[in-house]
Parts: structure tokens; sequence; C-alpha cells
């Protein structure tokens, strides 16, 4: 098994090295430049995912359909993730983390306009869309569409659903470990997140949206707010850890060591990776939620998506990042290169309240994954397999959720990575290759002010 595990890994690396990290970084930037840069258009979709378009086709309002994106998006890797890279590639990584994120979000843009433009409506009346849709009805390439739906539906069961169930049940064990034996803890804890995930999702995805609506400002709020308490006690700190993040983006010799040139590749290269893996912008995940959106046209929801991006590496990545960088400066004794455990070093540090805000954001954030990639999952069954697929599909996910919680998962991970990146190969070369259309939709509704207007789609 260790074999097979170490094997994967290293396909993994291969994977999700330079040239796919190049691929996706490339796609942002050219799309932010063929598009006359969407970025400017943050504040109107900011404004635009807090109103309606009732009258208009589609399953759930506009922020039902971001919240359930910004729930499967923020996860663990918005806590654990950011402690990583900050380890391996110094706190510069950060900086580029930020950087990939502002241009992704021209590639979330893309992706949304894409999903609303070439959804369908299925026999039971309600829409769907996609990566899967755009490779069949925009390219002619259903084939390709096929394979993104099985990459998209292992990918869910692993990084959807199973690691983050075990990010759980490690949490809850090991604060209840003096009450109660851990395994029995993970098992009870696996059985209660199960039952509120079959509670939430047989409603399908009018539910899902309903719960991710409120599930995710509380818990993001909450986490938030948590964070600048701690920024609070560390406030004196704040500047120099913005300064020493800038100075370590462009350092010859970066914070955890290396050789001279080999280390700004480093940084890069962690910051990079970490900021797409975080907001999903290029994987194709996204768009199939934004499919389901109640909207006037393509742009609309499209400047509402590309919102997710803002969300997930300005402000959740970026305020555990000023965290973990202020509470090195603070406590010498912080080792920066301890990995994952880095974040909950920092926290820790924080008499009383550090590790309980550390505990409730993985968990939630962690729970919130569970129930949005549940609805890729089920879209990615549907269109292999039919409506029918759907109930085993669910069943099934319970049941993981469930083993999730109790098993080692160091394999699923490493899949669950891989799987991630082939989604987005097709994903991007959809964008790629209808890059055109892509250009003359946002010119009309974004750049000739006919954002209101309200079309067929």
């Amino acid at each position: 098994m260790d074999n097979i595990t170490n094997i994967i890994k290293d396909l993994c690396d291969i994977i999700w090295g330079w040239p796919m990290i190049l691929l996706l970084v490339g796609t942002h930037i050219f799309l932010t430049f063929r598009l006359k840069i969407p970025q400017r258009k943050l504040w109107k979709g900011i404004k635009l995912s807090v109103s309606s378009d009732k009258d208009s086709k589609g399953d759930i309002n506009q922020f039902g359909a971001l919240a359930t994106s910004l729930a499967a998006t923020i996860g663990t890797g918005n806590i654990i993730g950011v402690a990583t890279a900050v380890s391996l590639g110094g706190p510069g990584a950060i900086f580029w983390c930020w950087l990939t994120g502002l241009f992704g979000i021209a590639t979330k843009y893309g992706e949304g306009l894409l999903a609303i433009k070439y959804r369908v409506r299925r026999s039971n009346g309600k829409m769907s869309g996609g990566p899967m849709y755009v490779l069949e009805r925009g390219l002619g390439m259903k084939w390709l569409g096929v394979l993104f739906c099985i990459f998209t539906a292992i990918a869910a069961f692993g990084i959807g659903n199973t690691v983050q169930a075990n990010a759980i049940g490690e949490n809850v064990s090991n604060m209840m470990k003096d009450i109660i034996d851990v395994n029995t803890c993970k098992w009870i804890v696996g059985t209660i997140i199960a039952s509120i995930v079959a509670i939430v999702i047989i409603g399908g995805v009018k539910s899902i949206a309903k719960f991710c609506s409120i599930l995710i400002p509380t818990m993001s709020v909450l986490y938030i707010l948590g964070c600048i308490y701690i920024l609070w006690v560390n406030h004196s700190y704040i500047w120099e850890a913005i300064c020493w993040i800038v100075q370590d983006a462009f350092s010859l010799e970066a914070a955890t060591g290396g050789t001279v040139g080999c280390a700004i590749m480093t940084t890069i290269r962690f910051g990079v990776a970490r900021g797409l893996f975080s907001n999903e912008s290029g994987m194709g995940s996204a768009p199939i939620i934004a499919a389901a959106a109640q909207t006037k046209n393509p742009v609309r929801q499209a400047l509402i998506q590309s919102t997710a991006a803002f969300w997930d590496t300005a402000v959740i990545c970026t305020i555990t990042g000023l965290v973990i960088v202020t509470s090195i400066l603070a406590y010498p004794e912080i080792d920066l290169k301890t990995t994952s455990i880095l974040t909950e070093l920092a926290f820790s540090k924080i008499p009383y309240v550090g590790s309980p805000i550390l505990t409730i954001g993985i968990i939630t954030f962690a729970f919130s994954t569970i129930i949005g990639w549940e609805y890729y999952g089920e879209r990615a069954i549907e269109y292999l397999f039919g409506n029918k697929a759907i109930k085993f599909y669910r069943i099934a996910w319970v049941f993981l959720t469930i083993v999730g919680c109790v098993l080692n998962l160091d394999l699923v991970w490493c899949c669950a990575d891989m799987m991630n990146a082939l989604m987005a190969i097709p994903n991007l070369l959809s964008l790629l290759l209808l890059s055109g259309v892509l250009s003359k939709e946002t010119q009309y509704y974004l750049w000739n002010n006919h954002i209101d207007d309200n079309i067929e789609c």
C-alpha cells in the first residue's frame, strides 16, 4: 500500500507541476486582458449578488448560487493550506496567492458566463450546466465532457467528501479525547455529520442553496471576527508582517532557505499553487452551480460568480495568512517549517479563544465543502448515467461521509488532487477555445452597458 501511495504522490507532483501551474496562470492572464479586465467590475458583481432576477429562468437566486460555490471552495485549504504554503514557500507565498486570486477573477467570470450560455433544461424542469455542457454544446466535444464528469465524480468523493469529513473527525476527536475514546468519537461524529448532510441534500439544489446561504455568511463572519481579534492582539506586528510578505515574495533567498535563485521560484510555486487550489478558478466546479441561477443574461451571473475568488483569496486566505505571519513574528518559538501545524501553533498562542476559533473554522469550512461538492458530483453523475442514478449517488455520499471520519485518507488525498487537475484541463480548453464567445458577450453586456437586458438563455 505504501508503494502505491508513493507512486500516486509522484504522479500528483508531476500533474500539479509547473506545466499545470503555467496553464492555469496563463489562462487567468489571457482572459484578464482578452476580456478587457473584468476585475474592474468587482464591486458591480458584489452588488448584483444581493439583488434578485426572480422573473428569469433558473432554479435558485443569484446569492444562493454564489453561496453554494463558496461552500465548496472555502474549505480546510483556506486554513491548513495557507500554513503549508507559508511553511514550504515562505511568507512571500501569500503575495503570489493574492496575485493568483486577482487574475483568477477573470477565469471565474468566464466559467460562469459559459455555464449560463450553454446550460440546458432537464426533463424534470431543472437547469443543468457546467463545463460538460459547454464542451458538448459549444465545441461539439461530448467525449471530453464525459471525461470531465468522470474526473469530477471521483474528485467529489475525495476532496469534496471523505477528506473533509476526516478533518472534522480528527478535530472533534482530539478535542474530546479526554472524555471519550477517539475511535468511538469519530464514529459518532461521522453519523451526526452524515445525518445532517442527508437532510440537506434530500431537498435538491434549492435546499442546498438555502442552507449555504445561511451557513456561508455566518461561518465566514465568525471566523473573520475571530481572526481580527487575534490580529488586534498582534497589531504591533501587522505592518512588519506585510513588509515581510512583500519582500520575501521577491527575495532570492526565501525565508525557508534554498539556493539563490531557486528560492524565489519555490516561493512563487507554492503561492500560486495554493491560490489556485483555494479559489478553484479554472477547475470547472463552480460553473456547475452557476448554471442553476436565475439571471437575466449570462454576464450578470458571471460577475457574481467572479466575486467568489475575491472572498476566498483576498479575504479568507489573506486574514489567515496575516494571523500566521504576525504570530511567527510575535512568538519566536514558532518554527516556520512546521507545515500543517503552523496554523495550530499560531492560533494556540492566543489564550482561551485562539484554539476554539481554529477548531470551529475547520469544522464549519469542511462541512460546507461536503455540502457544496455533493451538488457538483450529483450533476456529473446525472450527465454520465441519467437522473435515476442520483438517489444511489446520494446514498453513497452519506455513507462515505461516515467512512471519511474514521479512516486514514492519505491515498485519497493524492487521488483527489490528481482528479482536480484533470478536471481543470478540459475546462481550461473550453475557456481558451471559446474566448471569442466570451469576448463578444462581455463587450455587448458589460462594456456596451446592456447588463440589465433580459434575454432567453
